[in-house]
């Protein structure tokens, strides 16, 4: 059995914390919770039953195996919580709920990724480090999608899409076949992405145009 923590209290940590209750339930003693980390949260606030343990700095100071996930939402945030993170007795396993749908034909999950109930991926998929898919997303063929992305819960991708780093895409938001979506794009909730979007922007609407442009 792994001891395993989560960074992040908020809305999202404690919804992972239930898909590893859901795993040791599937695959008796895969991991042994032991509680959240949260820079935001003071050290020793109970959080659902289970203590935060520190931040950042107490990760660091590890000197003993941990399994981590970073169960952050915002792309941005998330990198600069994980460049932060140096210890290396702390590894960032894929975290899939059991009840999500996976085909065995050529799915690659990178480090770190969420993969929550309802979701499906079906094949010749690549999928980077640190990607969060919510509740019933589904994922088409020969899609590729970079590190550090994040989708809302029922997020539709078609195939033959590639997604670059860093992008945020909001709930029920729909993006069609062979388009490509450049890095650190924000996709709003609801919006049907029918033509590729460059980066740094965000594009809502049906169908979705970029309104403005960020760094």
């Amino acid at each position: 059995m792994k001891d395993i923590a989560i960074f992040g209290a908020g809305g999202f940590g404690r919804e992972v914390k239930t898909i590893i209750d859901t795993i040791n339930r599937k695959m008796p003693n895969t991991y042994n919770f032991i509680g959240f980390y949260d820079d935001g949260i003071d050290k020793g606030t109970i959080v659902n039953g289970y203590p935060v343990l520190g931040g950042i700095k107490e990760l660091n100071e590890l000197r003993t195996a941990l399994c981590l996930s970073v169960s952050i939402g915002d792309p941005k945030i998330k990198k600069i919580i994980l460049n932060k993170i140096d210890n290396p007795n702390i590894v960032f396993p894929a975290i899939i709920h059991p009840n999500s749908s996976i085909s065995n034909e050529d799915v690659e999950i990178g480090r770190g990724s969420i993969v929550c109930e309802g979701t499906i991926l079906t094949c010749n998929i690549k999928i980077g480090e640190f990607v969060i898919f919510n509740l019933m997303c589904t994922v088409g063929h020969d899609t590729i999608i970079d590190s550090y992305c994040a989708f809302m819960p029922s997020v539709n991708i078609s195939g033959e899409v590639h997604i670059k780093d860093s992008v945020y895409v909001g709930t029920g938001a729909k993006i069609i076949n062979l388009l490509n979506i450049g890095e650190n794009t924000i996709i709003g909730a609801g919006a049907v992405v029918s033509k590729s979007l460059p980066a740094n922007c965000t594009a809502v609407g049906i169908p979705a145009k970029p309104i403005k442009f960020h760094e």
